[in-house]
């Protein structure tokens, strides 16, 4: 019985923290029943995605230093779609007020989303990172990470090398977690990969209910390619170090120091 207790409160836990995707996926799923006629579908969901953005802020839900990241990461997001777009990867055919070179604002959104996620589960949980590596490590990796996404469209892809990479990097990092008072500890990989899984299925429902779409789902919704969770994998960790390097930098802040082998929330 205790395990089910701690597995009943991990999840409840863990679904406190997608408070903001959640909100969108129901946001996707109502609009698509909708037949909009004064106004767009895309821009109805950027609306809806502001005032959420807003009500995270007032209720305390998000604290203004995590505010900071995320816009970060919607930032990061948009310029991603804007050129993967351009590229032709993947598509928004609806029409909208908001779209800018094919691509509507709600987008930034989504990647947004997977940082408040990371921000939530982090003081729900109260999150501790053991033997993080150093600075120079972690922002070079994501730099590299999120650099490739743009590169390998004209050069070689690098991101089994930086897979390679990652493992080197982070083979003796560790996360530690608490649940209902009882701490766990997980491998550093394994957690993004169980991130980046989760974000891999939260895709597929996303494109059935017409969020974007790939060129392979534009007769009829197909599953995602399973080459997909190898990207959301690498772009886990991008925002996980962006989230880590404040979560650290608020922690020297409070105490005044922090260990080099150990970045808690």
């Amino acid at each position: 019985m205790t395990g089910i207790k701690q597995l009943s409160h991990f999840t409840y836990q863990q679904a406190m923290s997608c408070l903001f995707p959640a909100v969108i996926f129901l946001t996707l799923a109502l609009s698509k029943q909708i037949s909009w006629t004064f106004f767009h579908r895309y821009d109805f969901i950027l609306l809806v995605c502001l005032a959420m953005q807003v009500i995270m802020l007032v209720t305390g839900l998000e604290t203004k230093d995590e505010l900071k990241v995320i816009l970060l990461f919607h930032l990061l997001g948009l310029l991603l779609e804007l050129f993967k777009v351009q590229s032709g990867s993947w598509s928004y055919p609806e029409p909208a007020w908001s779209k800018v070179a094919g691509v509507p604002l709600y987008s930034g959104f989504m990647y947004a989303s997977v940082a408040s996620y990371l921000c939530q589960a982090w003081r729900r949980l109260r999150v501790q990172l053991i033997h993080w590596p150093k600075l120079g490590w972690t922002i070079s990796l994501a730099t590299l990470i999120y650099l490739n996404f743009f590169t390998h469209h004209y050069i070689v892809d690098l991101r089994w090398g930086l897979m390679g990479a990652l493992v080197l990097v982070f083979f003796r990092s560790h996360v530690r977690f608490v649940v209902s008072g009882t701490t766990y500890r997980m491998p550093q990989v394994l957690s993004y990969f169980l991130i980046g899984f989760f974000i891999w299925v939260a895709e597929n429902i996303a494109t059935y209910f017409g969020a974007w779409q790939y060129p392979y789902q534009r007769e009829a919704w197909q599953i995602v390619d399973l080459g997909k969770l190898s990207s959301w994998f690498l772009l886990v960790i991008v925002s996980f170090i962006i989230v880590a390097q404040l979560k650290q930098s608020s922690t020297k802040v409070k105490s005044g120091d922090v260990s080099s082998s150990s970045l808690a929330s």
